[in-house]
């Protein structure tokens, strides 16, 4: 079964007037793991997909939604999937991909057939979804972190050191635009992207996870002179616009997935804003 929704996007001279429930409504993705579902959200930010898929006891087909007007899911697109629960696997046309916890796959434009499983039902599989439009095939790749590009960020003393894991980059694998990565902040710490940044020719979105309960993230967001932030939980999204910031801090350390979609692969692309010039 698969369940969607739609989104428009935002202007930010709007976007700056919502009220605590607008800014949720418009930007948080609050459930995206139900038993047996397949959770979609269309975004009108370039035409961008997240979901979650979590199989249990059956393989759950990714269909297409009437929104692509397309026979197949993948005609015009790629994607991105990171595993975040039990051992899983995701079949493509019938090849199969077995993906453990933290590993991903990208797979590309013209599939017509992806199905996902769980290896076992009593720990399953929770795969998180990220698509973008595509005009290229490239191969689908399997990344773990032993081929993943890896770096070391942060001081503790600023409650800001992790490890940036670059799964589905363009250094590591060949994509249109789709761009997905997992960071990782150590004990103690809890700042993330921080110093922020804007990256005004692509959108992204965040997906927080192993977040221990019952604490909670704070998502901050907007443009850098007039912020705006979300209180999220365990295993949810939020969607962040080209004008804004995006960077988060919680109640304990946690790990957090980053898919992009825009006209520039240039990871480093991006305009920093210093924490002492945010208001």
């Amino acid at each position: 079964m698969t369940n969607f929704e739609f989104r428009y996007a935002s202007n930010p001279k709007d976007a700056a007037k919502y009220n605590t429930e607008e800014l949720r409504e418009q930007f948080l993705i609050d459930k995206l793991f139900v038993e047996n579902q397949i959770q979609l959200t269309y975004s009108m930010y370039d035409r961008y997909i997240v979901g979650g898929a979590m199989p249990v006891g059956k393989s759950l087909p990714l269909e297409t939604i009437p929104y692509l007007k397309s026979e197949n899911f993948l005609d015009r697109r790629e994607l991105g999937v990171i595993n975040v629960g039990g051992k899983g696997t995701v079949s493509v046309d019938g090849e199969v991909y077995v993906l453990d916890k933290k590993e991903a796959l990208y797979v590309g434009k013209g599939a017509k057939e992806v199905l996902f499983s769980s290896t076992d039902a009593a720990n399953p599989a929770l795969f998180y979804i990220n698509s973008a439009p595509a005009h290229k095939h490239f191969p689908n790749k399997r990344v773990t972190k032993e081929n993943a590009e890896i770096v070391h960020l942060g001081e503790e003393k600023f409650a800001n050191k992790r490890i940036i894991n670059k799964l589905i980059v363009n250094s590591v694998v060949e994509t249109c635009q789709l761009q997905m990565g997992l960071t990782e902040l150590l004990e103690g710490n809890i700042w993330n992207t921080m110093p922020s940044h804007t990256h005004n020719r692509r959108m992204e979105a965040y997906f927080y996870f192993d977040l221990e309960a019952p604490q909670t993230i704070c998502h901050f967001m907007g443009e850098p002179q007039n912020t705006r932030h979300i209180f999220m939980q365990n295993n949810q999204a939020v969607l962040s616009p080209e004008w804004s910031i995006h960077s988060g801090a919680g109640t304990a350390n946690y790990s957090f997935i980053w898919g992009m979609a825009g006209e520039n692969l240039d990871y480093g692309d991006m305009d920093i804003v210093a924490p002492n010039e945010l208001k």
